[in-house]
Formats: structure tokens, sequence, C-alpha cells
């Protein structure tokens, strides 16, 4: 029987990484019965990113209550990585400071919008022992650079006056200065990974006010505002040419807070989606596959600059093994240039839908979606460059496995 690896990301707004993972292996067992499938969500440094970790290192996932973006208190998740090795914390902006804690973003809730219930988290891990931190960032509403992270681990932030400054990247352009000595002494013991899901640096036209600022309310006029914060921000903390610099790839992240995590806490930015490969053990999974699915709700332009449906889809591709991305919307751009890799792109649903009737069917549309993939591999001749393989399976008895 075929071994299939399942190892999509969440559908944004519709179907967590772990949903749609099962919903994937029915529709493989609807085809092959006797498949062995191996469920391995992944995420990307945004929505999934702690599920994913925690559940394939067979971890655990506690609650506390912390401030929202907003300052409204919330309960939000803190993973715990199972395993050997160092004690491992996981925290995820989008759960503390997301865009679905926000409500309905505004220019007002962008210049408001704070990172201090993530760093609430942070001194709850390091009241646990947390001797490592995977931090993922995508899926922000803020734009403050970290600065209300780094304020709730101790770091003071005043303007001319002396006067402690409010909460949200609107408030930065006043900063004068940064005292880092009462910042918790901890965490000189803990080591930082920033899991960036955008490689896009701290400041200018490709920088986090600029490009990702409307999408969290900015209108012009507050995206000037936090674009002054930003380079306020980057000037105060830079001096002395201490961190990467506001210019560095990844920078950007979060709204500037991977910039603050490496420049005061020596945190490392690496890509989410290689983040999340080497905490659930991708390549050793991928090694014992005869076939791959993955996906995500839009595969665009984005799918193919350091997310996880395009590593899953690169890493199978080098090892010669059949896969084919599942997505709720497909450009035919990308879907070309998938192809050049050897990797099939199926679309969810056989016609237009109104959106919201396409999120209501996302769980039965994958389920189909991976049973018309292995019908495609079952019947397609080997010799078209399509990275399907001619093969048919005799039935034994089924088994289901997640790591």
């Amino acid at each position: 029987a075929p071994r299939v690896l399942l190892a999509p990301n969440a559908f944004k707004g519709s179907c967590s990484g772990p949903a749609a993972a099962r919903a994937m292996a029915r529709g493989v067992l609807d085809v092959w019965p006797a498949a062995r499938t191996v469920l391995l969500p992944m995420a990307d440094g945004g929505d999934g990113f702690l599920a994913a970790t925690v559940a394939a290192t067979a971890g655990r996932v506690t609650h506390h209550g912390v401030a929202g973006p907003l300052g409204r208190p919330l309960r939000a998740p803190l993973g715990w990585m199972g395993g050997g090795g160092p004690r491992t914390a996981v925290v995820e902006l989008a759960a503390t400071c997301g865009l679905a804690q926000l409500g309905r973003p505004s220019p007002r809730t962008s210049l408001r919008a704070t990172t201090q219930g993530a760093g609430q988290l942070i001194r709850v891990a390091l009241d646990g022992g947390a001797e490592r931190l995977l931090l993922g960032v995508g899926g922000s509403a803020t734009t403050d650079g970290g600065a209300g992270l780094l304020q709730a681990l101790g770091l003071r932030l005043v303007d001319a006056s002396g006067r402690e400054l409010p909460p949200g990247g609107g408030a930065l352009a006043r900063l004068a200065d940064c005292d880092p000595g009462p910042l918790d002494p901890r965490l000189r013991r803990l080591t930082i990974v920033v899991a960036a899901d955008v490689a896009n640096p701290l400041l200018g036209a490709r920088g986090a006010a600029r490009v990702y600022g409307p999408q969290k309310g900015a209108d012009p006029k507050a995206v000037a505002s936090l674009e002054r914060g930003l380079a306020r921000w980057a000037a105060v903390l830079g001096r002395g040419g201490r961190g990467p610099g506001p210019r560095a790839p990844g920078t950007g992240a979060a709204g500037g807070t991977a910039y603050g995590c490496a420049t005061l806490l020596g945190a490392v930015i690496a890509p989410g989606a290689e983040v999340v490969a080497a905490a659930v053990g991708l390549d050793a999974a991928l090694a014992g596959a005869d076939r791959v699915l993955t996906g995500e709700g839009r595969l665009d332009g984005q799918s193919l600059f350091g997310k996880a449906t395009q590593l899953v889809a690169e890493r199978a591709a080098r090892r010669g093994i059949p896969c084919a991305v599942l997505a709720g919307s497909v450009e035919p751009a990308t879907e070309r240039a998938l192809a050049r890799l050897g990797v099939t792109a199926v679309p969810l649903g056989d016609g237009p839908r109104d959106l919201e009737a396409a999120i209501r069917a996302t769980r039965s549309d994958l389920r189909r979606a991976a049973a018309r993939a292995c019908r495609l591999w079952q019947g397609t001749p080997s010799d078209q460059p399509t990275g399907i393989t001619h093969s048919r399976y005799r039935s034994t008895s089924p088994r289901t496995t997640s790591k």
C-alpha cells in the first residue's frame, strides 16, 4: 500500500492544518483503502504555528490570561514542545495580538495595536523554565516594532519629558530613549528563534508599515505615522550599531516585532516554514513517503516565497516524490511555476462559488480534491512530465498515523 504524507498549511478562516490533514486523509482512503496516511500539518509562522510544532512532538498547550492587541484581556495558548533537548516554549503572535482578536481593523486600531500579550506569555514561559523559545510572528495586527512585547519584559520606553510611552506603533515617533536595564535577566539564558513568514525589511517601500499597514487598517496618514515611528524606533534601538539593522531581510515581520526581538534579545530571524519543518521532522517523514499532498487556501505569488506549501513541494520534488498541492484558488502563473518542479496543483471545488459557501465546504472539498489527486496518480502514464507516476495498489488493511 502507498504511504501518503499529508502536510498542509492551515486554510485561513476555514480549516486548521490538522483538520485539513484529516480531510485529505479521508480522500486518500476513499481511493486507496489500504493506504498508510501520515498526518504532518505545516505552518510558516502564522496561524497554526503553535499547533503544528506542539502536535508533531507530542507536546502540550497551556492557556493564560494576557492583554489582547487593544489591551482587552483574553486567554492565549502557550505551547511546550515534547521530546528531548532544551525545554522549548512556543508563542504564536496570531493567537495573542492577531487580526482575529482585533475585530474590525481601522486607522485608529492600526496605531494602537500592541504586542504586549506576547511578551506576557514569554514571561510565563520563563516562569516555566523555558530554555528556548520559538516565536511565530505571522498574522499579527500590530506595527509597533515589538515595543509592547519588550515593555512587558521590562524595557522602559520614554518620551522627551521622561514619560512612559503608551502602547502601539503610533506612539513610537515620540520615543526619546529606552532603558534595557529592567529587562528580565532570565532572557540572557533564553535562545529565541523568530519564525518569520515574510522577508520584508523594517523600513522603506517594502517595509512593515507601507506593505502590511493597510492590511491592518492603516490609511495613508496612519501608514506615514507608523513609518515615522518605526524609523525612530530603529534609530533609538540601533544606537552603536546594535542589531541587524532596519534594512535587513525579515526585520519587518509582524510589524517590526522581528526587528525588536533581534536587536534587544539577540533573537535569530529564520524562515517560518523552515523552522516548522525542522521542528516537526519533515525530512524524515518525506524519506518514507510514496506520495505527498500539501495545500493552502490561496495559491498565488506569495506561496512561492518562503511559505510552507512551497517548502513541502520543493523538498518532495527534490527527492523525486510525486506531490500535489490542493488550494481553494490557484493563480495560473503559480500553477506553471509548480509544474516546472513536477508538482501538480489541484483546485478545490468544481466551479465558481461565493466565498462563504466555499469556506463552509472546505473540508468536504479537500476530501474530494485529495481523492482526485490519487486518481490522477493512479491513471496518468508515467512518461508524462507532470510529476505523477502510473501506479496501482491492491488493498490491505488501512492505517492512519499522526506524527
